[in-house]
């Protein structure tokens, strides 16, 4: 069994294994701390549908056995022969295949199970393990939750979160998630800190006390005043967690700032965050076109000169929906 299962941590310990994660990614990654561009999520699904349902094999029709090897391991095969062809399965993987002939099911079987091993694989080099990953989320501890938020499989990645969000009355994962917003170093920090912007939609449930969201909301600004890129639209979704899910009006106190952000990709969110929070807040809705006027003619930028301006517009004239953001030549 893991450490990080058997042991207890505190949030305080919680932080400092992640600080310690940190480095040795940077270290793996030749000391590099530039971001990198993640991909899309695609959605993992397994076992998938087992074929032989589809033709109707009979439990007493798997009599024969094969095998095929990946990785280093051997898998067995147990193998149903039918007038529809020959089929296997993998109990050990969970995965089925079908071909006109032995050899042909064995390769479908192989490739086929290919998403799985790529997935473990994954998993294991994250969390630093060798070989594949074969157990489940539900097994691991905080500590190696919060390290999948940097998953390269962004779906991975998004396990760990729905993990972290069952496990939030345990009170510990709060300041770690913090700490992954105030992350600049880790290469694969812009998916994790995505996957914590998602779980600060509900921040009560890791800072109950608002005096203690203070930080939360301040790491969240500062994505926005030094942000490099929008990799995973982490950027654009800090200024609507800022904007659309804090309460007490506190998020747009940070937004109002951010329009003097240094960075124009944490400016463009602060437009957009700003928006919401006339939403939420009706009676700040002359601060914030005043803010916005100023934009429009102040912004180094000429696109978001003309993005607050529009945005402007759109509170004045009450619409339901807003401009849609503006991207950057370097985005296209």
């Amino acid at each position: 069994m893991r450490d990080s299962l058997v042991k207890a941590l505190t949030a305080e310990e919680l932080v400092s294994e992640l600080q310690g994660f940190i480095a040795w990614a940077v270290a793996r990654n030749g000391g590099s701390t530039v971001a990198n561009k993640p991909g899309h999520r695609l959605p993992f699904h397994w076992p998938p549908h087992p074929i032989s349902y589809s033709y109707h094999v009979l439990a007493h029709d798997w009599t024969g056995r094969a095998e095929f090897e990946a990785y280093g391991e051997t898998f067995e095969v147990e193998v149903a022969r039918t007038p529809y062809g020959v089929f296997g399965r993998s109990p050990a993987l969970w995965h089925e295949a079908r071909g006109d002939t032995l050899e042909e099911m064995v390769k479908n079987l192989r490739e086929g199970a290919e998403p799985l091993f790529k997935r473990q694989f994954s998993i294991s080099e994250c969390l630093g393990l060798e070989g594949r990953f074969e157990g489940h989320f539900i097994e691991l501890g905080p500590a190696d939750l919060l390290k999948l938020l940097y998953c390269k499989d962004r779906d991975v990645a998004n396990d760990g979160r729905i993990r972290i969000e069952v496990q939030a009355s345990l009170g510990i994962y709060g300041p770690a998630l913090v700490e992954i917003l105030r992350d600049r170093k880790h290469p694969d920090r812009r998916s994790a800190q995505w996957c914590v912007l998602d779980l600060f939609e509900d921040i009560g449930s890791f800072f109950p006390n608002p005096d203690q969201r203070l930080p939360a909301v301040r790491a969240m600004g500062d994505l926005l005043l030094d942000a490099e890129d929008d990799y995973a639209r982490t950027i654009y979704k800090a200024g609507v967690v800022l904007g659309g899910h804090l309460p007490e009006e506190v998020g747009g106190q940070v937004l109002l700032e951010c329009l003097k952000a240094p960075s124009k990709i944490g400016r463009r969110a602060a437009i957009h965050g700003l928006f919401h929070i006339v939403e939420w807040y009706p009676h700040t809705r002359d601060t914030i076109l005043a803010a916005l006027d100023e934009a429009s003619r102040d912004d180094p930028e000429s696109l978001l000169r003309d993005y607050a301006r529009a945005m402007r517009a759109d509170i004045m004239n009450r619409n339901f929906d807003h401009i849609a953001e503006p991207a950057f030549d370097e985005e296209a």
